[in-house]
């Protein structure tokens, strides 16, 4: 697509930083990736056969600032954005299929009709980004401006609050202060507790040994 001048930007959001998204984000191979996250994410044989190292962009956001400039709740999520700066598509699951219900946690393994489904909303995914980048704002997939509108909501002050006490949270962990920082990530989740971002983070860095892993205690499931 880069000759259609389209460039995907991603952007992990973790308060451990590199240390905990580089596996994910910058793996040298799909050998590098967990298995369990090729089911997970709805890739293909396709997909996986053709995966390799990044060329794109790959940022680390370790304050969360992305999640609340567009409001992400949850990861993966996409925003489409034009190259005027607009945004055509607000935060949305970035083709991803809901699997985690279905997951065996014991050996993360999952049910091959939920797989083959999830491969399916992926497929619909990416043709959905080819057509809007081969058909701009004509593309049946690119939403109007006030359809925009319509989809993002204002910010609370519940919503504030909570984005607050996080924002402390990871200000204290990258300060090397990890047991000052747990009680406010755990308000940010009282506060919001659908927003997973929060959820993911508390869970992400309650112990050292778990940055980097995925996000998997009894709290997640």
């Amino acid at each position: 697509m880069k000759d259609r001048d389209f460039t995907v930007i991603a952007v992990a959001l973790d308060t451990a930083g590199s240390r905990a998204a580089k596996p994910f984000a910058c793996a040298e191979s799909a050998a590098d990736v967990p298995p369990p996250i090729r089911n997970i994410m709805g890739w293909s044989d396709e997909l996986w056969d053709a995966a390799s190292k990044p060329t794109f962009p790959s940022l680390v956001d370790a304050g969360h600032l992305i999640g609340r400039l567009y409001g992400i709740t949850n990861v993966p999520s996409a925003v489409w954005i034009d190259e005027e700066g607009k945004i055509v598509r607000p935060p949305e699951s970035a083709g991803s299929h809901d699997v985690v219900r279905h997951i065996n946690i014991e050996t993360f393994e999952v049910p091959e009709d939920v797989v083959s489904r999830g491969r399916e909303v992926r497929a619909h995914y990416l043709n959905a980004v080819r057509d809007w980048i081969k058909l701009g704002e004509a593309s049946r997939f690119a939403l109007s401006e006030a359809d925009v509108r319509k989809r993002l909501s204002g910010v609370s002050s519940k919503q504030s609050l909570a984005a607050a006490n996080f924002q402390l949270g990871a200000h204290l962990y990258a300060s090397g202060e990890h047991d000052a920082a747990k009680p406010f990530f755990e308000e940010a989740v009282r506060l919001e507790p659908h927003v997973w971002t929060y959820r993911r983070q508390k869970i992400a860095v309650a112990e050292d040994e778990a940055v980097g892993e995925i996000a998997a205690s009894p709290e997640y499931w």
